[in-house]
């Protein structure tokens, strides 16, 4: 992780225009075939957010406004990318796991149960501060048409929330909303992201 100067980046129009915005974040709602991961769930035995988290990992890692975030008034180049996922700990409380991306979907895999596990037995947030974490929340139990992300005007990163996957007679689909920090990227970057994310769920069944 380091500072650049966002005058050398692509990002310097938007750098001028929403750092000091009081409100720059952006959310998109989309609503995914997720039947492929469903059915890679069934029938490999993983868990379906750890699916749905690698292949959010695996859309972001082809684009490169995800490894830039301004954090504070400074905008950083980040070489790693992580996914974030909520975890229930043994408390009854919630604690914060983030998981390093790796294109190696067995490795992602070992590193979503063991770090996931970890939190909840030792209720201590694993924080990974030197890659750029892409946050998840995901209420696998209810039934919502989309969330819109609180902005604290400390965390800017990029957020997906969901919540639990509809079965019809031939699709299985399931709404996200995906929030933004402007600076970070513009609305076309998110959309390609979106669309990228379907392209990974479609791939995950081959």
């Amino acid at each position: 992780m380091k500072e650049v100067n966002p005058q050398e980046t692509a990002r310097a129009y938007a750098f001028e225009m929403w750092m000091k915005a009081p409100m720059p974040m952006v959310t998109f709602f989309r609503t995914l075939d997720v039947g492929p991961l469903a059915k890679a769930s069934r029938k490999r035995g993983l868990k379906f957010n750890m699916l749905m988290c690698w292949c959010i990992g695996r859309a972001a890692s082809g684009i490169e406004e995800f490894y830039l975030l301004p954090v504070g008034d400074r905008l950083m180049r980040y070489d790693t990318l992580a996914v974030n996922t909520i975890v229930a700990d043994r408390r009854g409380e919630v604690s914060s796991c983030d998981i390093p991306f790796t294109d190696d979907l067995r490795r992602f895999n070992d590193d979503y149960l063991r770090l996931t596990r970890q939190v909840a037995e030792s209720c201590e947030n694993h924080d990974l501060t030197e890659s750029m974490v892409i946050g998840t929340s995901a209420l696998a139990q209810y039934e919502i048409d989309g969330a819109v992300g609180m902005y604290s005007g400390v965390f800017n990163n990029p957020f997906l929330i969901w919540g639990k996957y509809r079965r019809r007679l031939f699709r299985t689909t399931l709404t996200v909303s995906f929030q933004f920090h402007h600076t970070q990227m513009d609305g076309a970057h998110a959309a390609r992201f979106l669309d990228a994310l379907q392209r990974e769920i479609d791939r995950i069944a081959g």
